[in-house]
């Protein structure tokens, strides 16, 4: 497999150019970028620099890709890393600090001369600071082991990008501008793909062998989004926040007693799941309540969209054993019935399901409940198996045939629970089958393992958790002490809270930024008729009321610094600012869907106002409703939402029209 460089100097020619140059190997070939006409040119070997140039201050470990806003186009460089492993002889790296280059020369990335391109750059800064990105230079972090092993005869003369996985390759659309050229193939040092999502590893000895044990996951770039802003599955079969999860076994036999560090490693082990949005049509509209309102939508493409969904899953995969962990009663339970009549249509015969109340199994903190649906589906655990590779003999001992599909809600607590159960499974059955432990031992027996096993797996849920909610897992309190506290509890309550304020106040612009990387959505080049993504047309009423709220708590507090002459001195000046803050809480509670920070560039807005058949749980944060409200039409806003097809969030005008502002479809 192609090389990439590690380290470039780059050496910027006045208003003319950028050139990257590798460190190593001397006079390997440069890339120069020409500003003016955004031309890629690969420079002949040992070619010099132009004398006019100066080098930049920092160096570059690698070009993540090129993007187009509104005035300029930008290349993307990062210019921090962190080294998280070495994994199989290959270093494993987290990208940590980046450069935005524009090539028009007239646009500074620090003062944009326009507020469209202002805002567009921060959301993509914000999104490459905000990400867990993670990189190898040699080693393909996008592909689980067993793909790797099994298409090794065909990747000899490929470069990384190329044989990367389309569904976790995240800055696929920024590299496009180098992977569409002529000279793609030739450009491939220079192109490196990364991931996002979650890395870690320990290393225990047990009996003598040195234990390494790795959890990767994968976050999918198709349907990607945050909490409330992407659910369930799409009209090309991808459910939101989808993500892939592996955790790889390396064992090597004669660790004990070698002063060497070198990998010597005897067995490759690798266990792979899945889990995925609920895949059928269904959303939650914010409106500033503790619960969003869910709406199912009951389409006609439902059953073949999950059909086409789970025939990818099986095509890439094998069999499907789907575990369901949505609640049966209460708010979840459209879901769970939605989806069950979805899955019960689907005829595919490598496709099993199995549903789990979890809530329900597991309440009073009995989370060793969890062994039930262990129970339950240690079956198709043994027959879909894992993948194992003898590296003496150069031989797959084992092919995973299948995986375990896992969903709640929002594919995150109960999901990382459960997923870590499962894992602890498998690892025991792995070490078993090596040799590395006997028939009547179990994992809690090796302290160090199972303390680096318990700490992996939630690091791992807080880091997906943190992608896609905004905070960090519940319930990790379990995955870290194999048991459920009261602390742990309080501590969920906490980032609850959290995620609360992030999904309503300031997920919107997260969204944009990754529809934004990824190229779910892209600008035109001109600014002036994307506007009104900075704007605020939201009428005076709604935006003033934000306002007279925190006046009134000002002047709450300032009579509380008052002198009092009586007893009844201050009791109507309290009485009239709490009736005022009061008043103006409700409003904002009524009218909640004009507060929430909606996306902008892609708005659900079909979604907010479905009016087909399925279930919508509540019509809330839409102004006030009913006759009286019609007959009094307070504040002129009783008819607002309904008679308009544009939603204005908080210090918001979404997107007026695609084709102005830019295109809603993927270009990569």
């Amino acid at each position: 497999m192609k090389p990439i460089y590690q380290r470039l100097n780059l050496f910027i020619d006045g208003q003319d150019a950028y050139t990257f140059v590798p460190v190593q190997p001397i006079g390997a070939q440069s890339l120069t970028i020409h500003r003016a006409t955004g031309d890629i040119v690969l420079n002949a070997p040992n070619t010099p620099v132009h004398p006019t140039a100066s080098r930049y201050g920092k160096t570059i470990y690698g070009i993540l890709g090129m993007i187009s806003l509104a005035l300029s186009e930008y290349v993307i460089v990062m210019t921090g890393r962190e080294h998280r492993a070495r994994l199989m002889g290959h270093d494993i790296y987290r990208a940590a600090d980046f450069d935005i280059l524009p090539l028009n020369p007239n646009v500074s990335v620090q003062n944009p001369p326009h507020p469209v391109e202002r805002h567009l750059l921060a959301l993509v800064r914000s999104h490459l600071l905000g990400g867990h990105f993670l990189f190898s230079y040699g080693w393909d972090l996008s592909r689980r082991l067993q793909a790797q092993w099994q298409d090794r005869d065909n990747e000899e003369r490929k470069a990384l990008w190329e044989v990367a996985d389309d569904r976790f390759f995240w800055n696929k659309f920024l590299q496009s501008r180098l992977a569409d050229t002529d000279i793609a193939h030739d450009l491939s040092p220079y192109i490196l793909p990364i991931i996002y999502g979650t890395f870690d590893m320990r290393t225990v000895y047990i009996h003598g062998h040195r234990i390494q044990l790795c959890l990767i996951s994968r976050r999918s770039r198709y349907r990607a989004g945050t909490r409330y802003f992407r659910r369930g599955i799409d009209h090309e079969g991808h459910v939101a926040n989808f993500n892939e999860t592996e955790q790889i076994l390396l064992v090597d036999e004669k660790a004990a007693g070698r002063l060497s560090f070198a990998e010597n490693l005897t067995h490759k082990l690798s266990f792979t799941q899945i889990r995925g949005s609920v895949p059928v049509f269904w959303a939650e509209v914010n409106t500033l309540r503790y619960k969003p309102d869910l709406q199912v939508m009951d389409l006609q493409e439902t059953v073949d969209m999950i059909k086409l969904h789970l025939r990818d899953q099986v095509s890439e995969y094998g069999s499907q054993s789907l575990i369901n962990l949505v609640n049966q009663k209460g708010h979840e339970q459209p879901v769970k019935e939605a989806y069950e009549r979805a899955v019960s249509k689907v005829d595919l015969p490598d496709v099993k399901y199995q549903y789990f109340d979890f809530h329900n199994e597991c309440k009073h903190m009995r989370w060793d409940r969890i062994s039930v649906l262990i129970e339950k589906m240690q079956e198709d655990l043994v027959q879909q198996g894992y993948f194992h590779l003898d590296t003496a003999q150069n031989k797959a001992v084992q092919i995973q045939t299948g995986v375990m599909r896992t969903n709640c809600m929002d594919n995150l607590d109960r999901t990382n629970v459960v997923q870590a159960a499962l894992a602890k499974w498998t690892l025991h059955q792995q070490l078993k089958a090596i040799g590395v432990v006997s028939d009547n031992e179990e994992l809690d027996d090796f302290d160090a393992l199972t303390r680096g096993f318990r700490e992996m797996w939630a690091d791992h849920a807080d880091l997906i958790s943190k992608a896609y909610a905004g905070s960090g897992a519940l319930k990790t309190d379990f995955t870290r002490t194999n048991t459920r506290t009261k602390i742990g509890a309080l501590q969920d309550g906490y980032k609850s809270v959290v995620r609360y304020i992030k999904n309503n106040h300031f997920d919107g612009a997260r969204q944009d930024g990754i529809d934004l990387v990824t190229g779910a959505w892209t600008p035109q080049k001109n600014p002036v008729t994307a506007s009104s993504l900075v704007a605020d047309t939201r009428p005076l009423t709604i935006r003033s009321v934000p306002y007279i709220l925190l006046f009134a708590l000002f002047m709450i507090c300032a009579g509380l610094t008052l002198p009092r002459t009586s007893d009844y001195s201050l009791l109507y000046y309290f009485m009239l600012w709490f009736v005022i803050a009061s008043l103006a809480v409700v409003f904002m509670m009524v009218h909640g869907i004009e507060y929430v920070s909606w996306p902008r560039l892609i708005p659900p807005t079909d979604t907010i106002y479905y009016k087909g058949p399925g279930f919508r749980s509540a019509h809330n944060g839409k102004g006030f409703t009913g006759p009286l409200a019609h007959k009094l039409d307070l504040f002129g806003q009783s008819n607002y939402f309904g008679s308009r097809l544009l939603l204005n969030g908080r210090k918001r005008a979404l997107t007026v029209s695609g084709m102005e502002e830019g295109t809603k479809k993927r270009v990569d």
